[in-house]
């Protein structure tokens, strides 16, 4: 007993040991602003776009209710949260190594003994003996060297990076849902362009046949006429398929079957936030689910190291039993019935051909592995956010390019067809003039889905929250 005391002793005062480095996160200089195209010069701010809640980028109700559609009912973010729950139980059956297992037993047995074997039984004993046992078995792993508190330790950061990739997946859902929507409402502008475009092609070429019946126009007048027709024609069959397929692609984001999607305000109705402004990149540190899921990560691989140096050391096991033992059922509960037992055991590592030595190496190696991903996402977040300012910026650029070129179009259709109707031009010059405006305006329509769109990747890139709204707005 004195032995095992003393064992006891030596375990708890080495306790306060754990094996391995304490984590420490790396030191990763970030820059002290983003790299901006447009405003290089301009003094980096706290403030940041990713300080509104999603639903507050554009205020359009129906795009909301298919955000919250798609938080309740994708698929991938279904199978995120049951990868979180799996790890989470990961986590606490590893966290039960560091405690005493208490099992409770019943035995019973019976044997009978030759009566002329080798070992001769006194006279009097029976040949048949039986017992019957109640008690309690436990064992211990006393966590000496911090093998099971660090093992603890990477279990809780495994499921904390489960936790975060779940979050990650949130925020690439909304943003997808509100990018294929933006670009469903400019797939229906488009449409409407086609149509009206088709519609006045009709008219034209009704009044280019009755001139050429009164002899104003020619043959080459209709079939250039036609042309215009039979183009938007095309348009609206293939703005048609890609309407069909982005629904189909917005019902999945929306763990539904394939069928119509409920539309909201027109591409037109939308209005970018007044300011974007993209805050502080050590911000991104926080916000940012990749870069906590690959610090998280990095912190389970840390503990692993020390796992592995506590495997050169014994492991020191206590086991333990109380209960009672009786031949007679009858005197089970006597006291004489009564047996206990406490031993203690050490297993120490002489040789096994490398293996914990090559577990260290290989610990190690992954953590600096981390270190390097860890880095990696950092830089690679400071490149979607450089990379979105410059879609925004630039595009908002093109699209307004754009509209004064529509303008400018609409203009010369007009005049175009004043010149044609007094016969000072051919119908081609018309012909021309309004194939250009047909597809300035679908490449406008475009723009507009395409600037919208480069807010939402802004604000995801800046790891904006996507928490549903309390109340609807």
């Amino acid at each position: 007993m004195t032995r095992l005391l003393a064992l006891v002793l030596t375990a708890a005062l080495g306790a306060a040991c754990t094996l391995g480095p304490d984590y420490v996160r790396p030191s990763i200089e970030a820059p002290s602003t983003y790299r901006d195209v447009l405003a290089a010069s301009a003094t980096a701010t706290p403030a940041s776009l990713a300080d509104l809640q999603w639903f507050d980028l554009f205020k359009d109700d129906t795009l909301t209710a298919l955000v919250n559609t798609a938080l309740k009912q994708n698929f991938d973010v279904q199978i995120a949260a049951e990868r979180v729950i799996q790890a989470r139980e990961q986590f606490g059956i590893v966290r039960s190594n560091q405690f005493p297992t208490v099992e409770a037993s019943v035995g019973a047995s019976d044997a009978r003994r030759s009566q002329i074997g080798a070992t001769i039984l006194p006279a009097g004993v029976p040949p048949t003996v039986g017992s019957t046992r109640v008690g309690f078995n436990t064992s211990w792993e006393l966590d000496v060297w911090g093998r099971l508190r660090r093992l603890s330790e990477s279990a809780r950061a495994q499921y904390l990076a489960t936790e975060e990739a779940r979050r990650g997946i949130i925020t690439t859902l909304v943003a997808d849902v509100s990018q294929t929507y933006l670009s469903l409402r400019a797939l229906d502008l488009q449409l409407e362009i086609s149509q009206r475009t088709r519609g006045l092609a009709e008219d034209n070429l009704r009044l280019t046949n009755l001139r050429r019946e009164r002899g104003v126009a020619t043959t080459l007048d209709v079939r250039q006429a036609e042309q215009l027709l039979f183009t938007a024609t095309g348009q609206i069959a293939s703005v048609e398929r890609a309407v069909a397929q982005t629904e189909n692609a917005l019902s999945l984001l929306l763990g539904q079957a394939p069928g119509d999607v409920a539309r909201g305000q027109s591409i037109e109705a939308f209005k970018a936030p007044p300011e974007v402004p993209a805050g502080l990149p050590s911000a991104l540190l926080e916000r940012r689910p990749d870069i906590r899921q690959a610090e998280q990560q990095l912190i389970a691989a840390n503990a692993q190291i020390g796992v592995a140096r506590a495997n050169f050391f014994p492991r020191i096991t206590l086991t333990g039993l109380l209960g009672v033992e009786s031949r007679s059922l009858t005197d089970i509960l006597t006291s004489r019935a009564g047996t206990w037992s406490i031993a203690g055991a050490a297993a120490q590592p002489i040789f096994n051909a490398g293996r914990n030595k090559a577990t260290l190496r290989q610990a190690e190696s992954v953590q600096r592995q981390l270190v390097i991903n860890y880095q990696q996402s950092i830089y690679g977040a400071l490149r979607d956010v450089s990379d979105a300012l410059a879609g925004y910026r630039k595009t908002a650029e093109q699209r307004a390019e754009q509209e004064r070129l529509v303008g400018a179009l609409r203009d010369a259709t007009r005049l175009s067809t004043q010149r044609y109707q007094g016969g000072l031009d051919s119908y081609l010059q018309v012909l021309d003039a309004e194939r250009n405006l047909f597809r300035s305006e679908l490449d406008l329509a475009g723009l507009r889905s395409q600037e919208l769109g480069a807010i939402v990747e802004l604000y995801r890139a800046l790891g904006g929250g996507w928490s549903e709204p309390s109340v609807q707005p």
